[in-house]
Formats: structure tokens, sequence, C-alpha cells
């Protein structure tokens, strides 16, 4: 074997070892990051449930995130529901009485709507308001040192910052979600004043009249879960800032993004468990 060769095997050897070292430190470095993410999920959920221990601790914080996540959105979230319930009462009405099947819009309503659109659609609102807002506010607060000057005297972020934000943000989800229930069904109602004028009382009453328990519950299940999914992942990315400015910006788009996908990727898991079961 010439040195050349010897010399050509070495190099392939050198390489073949760097590739397979950074695979191996790239695999680790998700792997460490998933496990990080659990923790900081149970951490935040564990901080959650001793909020109202600790005093006034984060009293004003979870008040703000009510007013900001919850108050300020009833206009864009009742406008839209009406919206909504509009076309389903205009399509509905318009396709299922050609087979004289009328009455099934009161079906359709409580299933996209109440089941579904309503959780779903004030998900997205609260995600593009409050899940940017949550990120880049905590990103420039890790940027400006604040986080360092929390934990120097003493103060736990995640009990002063993450937990009251993730309380407020399934209270203002679930009551934001029940607000676009109401208004959709309502829009819904207006319309039929205009195409075929019904009593109010007939109509509340032929919506109950397919309106189940389960169907609430299901609604109030998907708040719920879409408001900690939303809260942890904002705040996640937030403190994942570390010390560059321009990181800022790039975490809110990244809490977007994450949010989106597991709240559709819940989403379709709590309705197939809801179909399945």
């Amino acid at each position: 074997m010439s040195i050349l060769e010897s010399a050509t095997r070495a190099i392939s050897a050198s390489r073949g070892g760097a590739m397979f070292e950074r695979i191996g430190r790239s695999a680790r470095g998700k792997v460490e990051s998933q496990l990080y993410a659990l923790g900081f999920f149970w951490n935040v959920l564990k901080e959650s449930i001793l909020f109202f221990g600790r005093g006034r601790v984060g009293i004003k914080v979870l008040v703000m995130q009510i007013l900001f996540t919850g108050y300020e959105a009833l206009r864009i979230t009742g406008f839209l529901a009406l919206a909504i319930g509009v076309a389903i009462n205009l399509i509905g009405a318009s396709l299922l009485t050609e087979f004289g099947q009328g009455r099934l819009v009161y079906s359709l309503l409580i299933i996209i709507i109440t089941r579904e659109l309503g959780p779903l659609l004030t998900a997205f609102i609260v995600i593009a308001r409050s899940g940017t807002a949550i990120a880049t506010e905590i990103g420039g607060m890790v940027v400006n040192h604040e986080i360092e000057a929390y934990v120097s005297v003493g103060v736990n972020p995640i009990s002063y910052l993450a937990a009251p934000r993730l309380i407020g943000m399934v209270v203002s989800m679930m009551v934001l979600t029940i607000y676009f229930n109401v208004f959709g069904l309502l829009g819904s109602f207006a319309v039929m004043q205009i195409l075929k004028p019904i009593a109010f009382e007939e109509y509340m009453r032929n919506l109950l009249g397919v309106l189940g328990v389960v169907d609430l519950l299901m609604s109030l299940l998907k708040s719920l879960v879409f408001g900690i999914v939303i809260a942890t992942v904002s705040t996640y990315r937030g403190f994942a800032v570390e010390h560059a400015s321009t990181e800022v910006p790039v975490a809110g788009i990244r809490a977007v993004g994450s949010s989106f996908m597991f709240i559709i990727l819940v989403d379709a898991v709590l309705t197939a468990v809801q179909y399945l079961a």
C-alpha cells in the first residue's frame, strides 16, 4: 500500500468519524432539548397549581394577562363568531332545504361552532394576539437581564412570570370560547329572521334539542388544553432567548408556529377521542 493510499484512507476514516460525531451530537442535542421542554412544562404546571397559595405574588401579572388576552379580544372574537354563524346558516339552509332536511342546520351549528370552530378559532386569535406578546415580552426581559435580577433577589421567574400567564390564558380561553359559541349561535338566529322568520323561543328549543352536555364539555376541555399549550409554548420560547435583541422577534415567530402546530395536533387527538369513544 502506497503512502498516498494510506493518507486517503486515513482522511476518509477521519471524515466518517467526524460525520458520525456530528450526527450523534445533533441527536443528543435534540433529546436534551425535548427533555428540557418537558421539564419546563412540568415546572410551569406545578407552579400554576401552587400559585394561589403564594399570597399576592404575581396577582398583577395575572390580572393584566386576563385583561389583555380576554377582555381586549372580545370585539374581534364576537365579530368573527357572528360571521361564522351567518356563513354556516346561509350555506346549511340553502343546501339542506333542497333535500328536505332543513332542521339539520341546528345539528350543523352545534357540530361546527360548539365542538370545533369555537375553541379552534378562539385559540388562533389568542395565539396571534397574546402568544407573540408573551414570547417577545419575556424574551426582551431576558435580553435586558431582568430575569437575572429576579433570580438574584430570590424570585422564581416561573412562579412570577409563567404561572400567572398560564392561569390567565386558560381563564381567557374558556371565557372567549363560551363568548364565541353564544355569538355564533345568535348570529345564526339573526340570519334566520331574514331567510325564514322564526320565534326566538322556537329557535332556542330546536337548538337546545340537539345540544348535548358532551358538546359543552368537549368545547370547554379543548379551550382548557389550548390555553395551557399556548401559554407554555409562548413562555418557553421567550425564556429560550439568550443574549441578542435580534432573537426576540424570532422567539415570537417560533411561538406562533409551534403553538399552531400543537393546537392542531391536540384538536385532532381530542376530536378523535370524542368520536371513537
